[in-house]
């Protein structure tokens, strides 16, 4: 089969898959045949451009898979070290591809963070030496999603740079293709996702109807939606409605069409 076949079939599987589950496992395959075996996926939202808030929004506002082993995950991620990793902190700002060499401009030595040092620390520890990080280009400012592609151990930065002078293309193709796709699919990193009926009376909010009008649509009294959109900004953790049709837009909880229609 040529190259050009291979990669057609492979995206055409992305696409196909129905669940995130799915789409990671073909991913992981195709990166491992690179020689890039360990990878952090990261999905953003509720990002702020403002320089005194947080790049990051709250931990439910991020969806994250990796195939790292769960101590370097525990260590790395759960503990939110990865907000002050120099090729995160690029990727929020850039598209496209960037090699794990630039780390060397991004954090000099002689101004490197202790959060930072303690990456690096972590990073031997694990083997995590060499590799490219991949910042999606999105269609809103306030999501953004990221990938670092670890080359396998044993590998140097200048072995990855070979592959990437003969398949960056490739792979930058299929990552892409790869986060369009996960960026399509519903996601609720909260404990409770939003039932049928909270969905719907996001949606109805979303089109502008008033608590009467949604009554009278769904056959229900005013109070009984106040209750549904009152749980679906617990099931949220927002404040305001408005917030909660945001939110659940973002995390392609509302005006999605059902998989199995």
């Amino acid at each position: 089969m040529s190259e050009n076949a291979d990669l057609t079939r492979h995206i055409e599987a992305i696409f196909q898959a129905e669940t995130i589950e799915a789409i990671w496992s073909l991913h992981v395959r195709k990166m491992a045949r690179y020689g890039f075996d360990r990878l952090i996926y990261g999905l953003i939202y509720g990002l702020t451009r403002c320089p005194k808030a947080r790049a990051f929004g709250v931990e439910d506002n991020l969806l994250m898979i990796s195939n790292h082993d769960p101590g370097y995950i525990r260590d790395y991620v759960q503990s939110g070290l990865f907000i002050h990793a120099p090729m995160v902190r690029w990727a929020i700002e850039n598209s496209g591809p960037c090699s794990w060499r630039m780390v060397q401009t991004l954090a000099p030595a002689e101004t490197i963070t202790p959060e930072q040092r303690k990456i690096a620390d972590l990073n031997r520890r694990h083997g995590v030496g060499a590799g490219y990080t991949i910042g999606f280009r999105d269609h809103s400012l306030r999501a953004k999603g990221i990938i670092d592609l670890c080359a396998s151990r044993g590998l140097t930065q200048d072995d990855v740079e070979k592959v990437w002078a003969s398949h960056g293309t490739e792979i930058t193709i299929i990552n892409n293709s790869t986060h369009l796709r996960m960026a399509s699919m519903p996601f609720a990193s909260s404990r409770r996702a939003l039932t049928d009926r909270q969905r719907e009376v996001l949606e109805w909010v979303a089109d502008g109807k008033t608590m009467q009008d949604i009554a009278e649509i769904m056959g229900v009294t005013p109070a009984t939606v106040e209750k549904h959109l009152r749980l679906a900004r617990e099931a949220l953790k927002v404040e305001t409605t408005a917030q909660a049709v945001l939110k659940a837009s973002f995390q392609n909880q509302i005006f999605m069409v059902p998989l199995n229609a």
